[in-house]
């Protein structure tokens, strides 16, 4: 019988939108189910964050057509200075001293990349958006997949994508394990507006808590990402707009000039979840479904472009073939593709964030001395910022700059 979708993900957050538009916009038909109505996914109250994208992510999204939608509402990171509580010694990230001379990446707000996606996506005619639906079930086949819709719709693929976060149904649905645990500490986001121009400069500052998260947004605005201790966050947030503020200026600084928030602020535990696998029969996970990592690099959504870019070239590079896109063969090239640059990227996270937040004397001394030293051995450093950008490994097409 003939399908109603090549792809049908399900999932309509970044991840699940940028899968959609790389996959429809080679010529997929292509389907996203998402629980959420899409005017409350446009709401300026849904998503507080932005997110660094990577300047290879950054290729992604300018090959897949998305980037001139961002380009004017998009900060480049020209430098990143990470510093260790009150240390003298740094270690400085500054993008003059690669051969490309190329932004290190970006900042851009959640709320605008889902809204150049949705924009984008409305112009394509064989994607569809349908919302507020969610995938009850899926049954598989030698032949194909058939998804339950939550108004009792049935609808035909090729492949189902799992984008639906790292509570993922599908996952649990497909009884995929998971590794996971919760970190004693929460995120909150918030934006500031300071008195000077930050000039492109990115800051981390580790204290014991966690990591304090200065990100740079157009105009004389930063994003702040300021990590706490679980129990402790809530009642920093919930300050009166005063005491917030000098609370948060304390850990700010005055490099920038006066500091004031604005805008609210928003709340989010942080844990660490590994997918024991990324696929099952007609079923592929992507993005927060099979992984969540410490934001203490900013490299989460960069993952998951990843995993986009990686799975989208296969699908394609399958179906110009003739080829069936939800073979096992296929899909098990996908996992193996994906495996260890997630399983790296996760020991990378989480053993930075065990390492920086605790003021043990010999461990402090000892991480101090290797920001030091790796500050000064140009090659090493190059080497770390290219890896931070997302341009070093087995890399898909679309982060090397190339077409699908």
């Amino acid at each position: 019988m003939r399908d109603d979708v090549e792809l049908l993900i399900a999932g309509g957050g970044l991840t699940g939108l940028l899968l959609g538009l790389a996959c429809a916009g080679a010529g997929l038909s292509v389907a996203v189910v998402d629980r959420q109505d899409p005017s409350a996914l446009l709401a300026d109250s849904f998503d507080g964050r932005s997110s660094a994208i990577g300047y290879g992510s950054h290729q992604v999204l300018e090959g897949i057509g998305l980037w001139p939608r961002l380009a004017g509402e998009a900060e480049p990171i020209l430098e990143i200075r990470v510093a260790d509580d009150n240390s003298p010694l740094f270690l400085h990230y500054d993008h003059r001293e690669l051969e490309t001379g190329v932004p290190l990446g970006y900042i851009v707000e959640n709320r605008i990349l889902r809204r150049a996606l949705i924009d984008r996506l409305e112009s394509i005619p064989n994607f569809r958006l349908l919302a507020p639906l969610a995938v009850d079930s899926i049954s598989t086949s030698a032949l194909g997949a058939t998804a339950l819709l939550s108004d009792g719709r049935q609808m035909r693929t090729r492949l189902v994508a799992a984008a639906d976060g790292r509570s993922s149904p599908l996952r649990l649905a497909a009884g995929i394990r998971t590794i996971e645990w919760r970190y004693p500490q929460t995120s909150i986001v918030t934006t500031v507006r300071h008195e000077r121009p930050h000039f492109g400069v990115a800051v981390e500052h580790f204290m014991p808590a966690g990591p304090f998260a200065i990100l740079p947004m157009t105009g004389n605005r930063s994003s702040i990402v300021w990590t706490e201790r679980a129990e402790l966050a809530p009642r920093l947030a919930g300050l009166s707009d005063a005491a917030f503020a000098a609370e948060l200026a304390a850990r700010f600084g005055d490099f920038l000039g006066n500091v004031e928030p604005i805008g609210p602020r928003w709340m989010y535990p942080l844990t660490l979840l590994l997918a024991e696998e990324y696929v099952s029969t007609r079923l592929a996970l992507v993005g927060e479904a099979a992984h969540t990592i410490h934001p203490i690099a900013g490299q989460g959504l960069n993952l998951g472009i990843r995993d986009i870019a990686a799975l989208a070239e296969l699908v394609i590079d399958a179906r110009r073939l003739g080829l069936d896109i939800g073979a096992d063969s296929l899909l098990w090239h996908y996992q193996q593709w994906r495996r260890f640059d997630t399983l790296a990227l996760a020991a990378v996270t989480d053993g930075l964030n065990r390492l920086f937040s605790n003021s043990l004397a010999p461990i402090r001394l000892a991480r101090d001395a290797g920001l030091a030293v790796v500050n000064r051995l140009p090659p090493l450093k190059r080497l770390l910022m290219r890896d931070a950008m997302g341009i070093v490994g087995d890399l898909p097409r679309l982060v090397r700059g190339e077409p699908l």
